[in-house]
This record gives C-alpha cells, structure tokens and sequence, in this order.
C-alpha cells in the first residue's frame, strides 16, 4: 500500500467550470503531456457512463433514465426507446453503466445497469438488464441480475467484463449506518449483495469458480465484500488485473486490487470519520484477514471513474491509472512500480472542472469525462486531446 505524501498539480487554465468547458484553445500543462479539454457533447442531464460501438456511435448514460447516441460528433436530439422504468426518486439512483458485450459486432447485445422500483413503497435495488441494440433500439430486453439489496444510497452499477468474458458489477453497501457491532454491518454479511463485487457470466447465471459458490448462507455471485460506495471499476487487459475505486466517509477514499474472495474491510478497517462531527468509525486502519487499499486519499476526492489508459495520443502516460473525483472535482492521474503492484505517484491533470462521475479511454485514444452538476443543471462529456 502507498501512503499519499504529496501530488504534482496540472496548471489548469481558463476552464474553471462545468458549464465553461467551452473555452477549447486554452492548454493545460502536465509533467508528461500538455492537453486541451474539448466538448463532445453538452446539454446532459447528469452523464453517467459513457460507451462506444464498433460502428464508432458513443452511447452516454443519464441518470434520470436516458440512453443517449453521439453520431458523427452530434448528440441525436431523442433517447434510446426499450430502456426499463428506472427508479429516480432518490438522490443517487437512475440509469447507470451502458456495456457491450465483448462480441457485440455479432450478437448486438447491450447490458444496462440501474435503480429497480420495487413492490414496496421507494424501495429500490441495483439490476442489470440484457438487450440487443437494434436500429437504434433497445429490444429483447431481460433481467439477468437484480442485488439482494436495499437502502438509501450507494447502488454501485459499474460493470467491467473481462477477458474471460465474465461480467462484473459494483454494488454499494446502500448506507448501512457504521455503527454498533461493525463485524456485523451488511457488507460484512455475505448473505447479501451489500458491498460486493459480483461475477457473472454473460447471461447473469454464477460462473461455478465463484469463490463462495456452495457455501451454506453466502450469495453465490460475491467475488469481493467489504466495500462501501464503489463507483470506479476496471479490468486492464495488460495486466490481467482488476481495479476498483470507492467513497470513504469523509476521508479514506480507496483505490483497491480486486481479487477473487476477499473482504476488503469496511467498515471494520478504514480511514475516514463520521460527516460533520468527525468521530471515528473504525476499529483500525487495519486488520488481519482484511486488505488494505493500494492507495487512499484522505481528504475524500469521491472518486468516480477508473481507467488504466493505454492509448496512443498520450503514450507517456500508458499504465497510469486515471480516477476522477466527484467532491474533488479532479482527474488524477497515478503512476505504478514496474510489477503494477504499488502507486508511486500522483498528479492531478484537472481541477475544478466540475464533478467528475466517470472516465473512459475512447477507441480514439482520447481520454473522456463525464462532469455533472450538483444543482443538476445541464452539463458536458468532454474529451482530453494533446496540445499541438
């Protein structure tokens, strides 16, 4: 694990807001490249996640439950049609993650995460849906996965697939309060899906290697426990790795190594405090049986969106990973020892850009980000391009 000493800093100039981002001839300066932030989309009502089709559509999610196409640089004026009823009545939930299927040039099939209105009155759960897109809609559509899960808050809704072709899902512990007996918390509990880190096949049924597959009482789709809010998720094909970034409380935001049946702690271990009066929350910053993060940062940035870039318009930066920052309103970028086993450093590429809700590598090379707003006034996808 790497303790953050100190970060170098981007000298970002001009864009000091979401809602500037317009300001596109304006150069920022990095230790390794200097980038300019482009528009590629605006007018979005909180961009989620964001995807690319092998035709070279992008699809963008917003949270209030619209699927989005940008085609030939223009967002098409209509949403997606065939997208479930989302639930929206909380101030977290909505659609989520948009992800092809690795073989989507044959088989056109879409996986959607969201927020799931049940039966009972505001009750929600964090659900998965595969369809086909077709023709510009979104038909043949199925539940594959729907969380035993249920709360306020912290629905996760990342999705990854790896190069096995398994699907992963981040699911939030829904904020349990961490108080009273925290070995007792729900996401210490693998009876339920609060906290976790799932493993699927490609339909939604549990691959049979599944660590906690036949144990009496344990949800057989759990891969990872002991998580909080994770809302950064990716597989780096490079490297054969997984990687995860969550929400501490205030304080102890996590960057972690996913690997198969591991509790990763909260809220047993951790470094953050209770919002506002600062008490503590954890027993330790460590424990045994339980893993450490790779890397925290303390203060939280809300970290939302993970990549490991390896792309061709930066190549200086080929293996960092790049985490944005909601609370932060940042993009960090972090460098890795030769084993990718340890961080060594960070820098911040942007800031005060705008809450940062997610990160993408387009097939371009470019680096994208999706900023929304607090007050959920309309808000941007752009993209980093180096400077000429």
């Amino acid at each position: 694990m790497f303790k953050p000493l100190m970060a170098a800093t981007a000298l970002w100039v001009g864009i000091s807001a979401a809602g500037a981002v317009q300001a596109q001839s304006d150069v920022t300066q990095s230790v390794l490249h200097d980038f300019k932030v482009v528009t590629v989309a605006d007018g979005l009502q909180i961009p989620w996640s964001m995807a690319w089709l092998p035709n070279g559509d992008m699809l963008i999610t917003e949270r209030v439950g619209r699927l989005r196409i940008v085609r030939g640089g223009q967002l098409l004026p209509d949403a997606v049609p065939g997208v479930p009823e989302v639930f929206t009545t909380g101030g977290q939930s909505g659609l989520f993650d948009v992800l092809p299927h690795p073989d989507f040039a044959n088989n056109q099939y879409l996986y959607i995460s969201f927020a799931k209105p049940l039966a009972e009155q505001g009750a929600s759960t964090t659900t998965i849906v595969r369809g086909r897109f077709v023709n510009d809609e979104f038909v043949d559509v199925e539940e594959i996965f729907v969380a035993n899960a249920n709360g306020q808050g912290h629905y996760g809704g990342r999705m990854v697939f790896d190069d096995e072709g398994k699907l992963y899902l981040s699911l939030g512990d829904r904020m349990a309060p961490p108080t009273g007996d925290l070995a007792a918390h729900p996401a210490q509990d693998i009876s339920n899906h609060h906290g976790v880190i799932v493993r699927l096949n490609d339909d939604g049924s549990v691959p049979s290697d599944n660590p906690f597959v036949g144990q009496s009482g344990a949800e057989p789709a759990i891969w990872t426990y002991g998580h909080r809010s994770p809302q950064g998720l990716f597989y780096d094909e490079v490297t054969d790795k997984l990687w995860m970034t969550e929400h501490g409380p205030q304080g102890g935001d996590e960057l972690n190594l996913v690997e198969p049946g591991k509790n990763y702690g909260w809220p047993v271990i951790g470094r953050g405090v209770n919002y506002g009066a600062g008490t503590p929350i954890h027993q330790s910053i460590a424990a045994e049986g339980m893993e450490s993060p790779e890397y925290y940062w303390v203060p939280s940035i809300a970290a939302s969106g993970l990549i490991v870039y390896n792309g061709s318009q930066f190549p200086r930066w080929n293996g960092s990973l790049i985490a944005g920052g909601l609370a932060g309103e940042q993009l960090a970028r972090l460098t890795m020892n030769e084993d990718s086993t340890e961080v060594v450093t960070e820098e911040t590429l942007l800031h005060h850009i705008g809450r940062i809700r997610d990160v993408r590598q387009g097939p371009d090379g470019y680096i994208y980000v999706a900023l929304e707003d607090r007050s959920r006034a309309p808000t941007a996808v752009v993209r980093l391009e180096p400077a000429e």
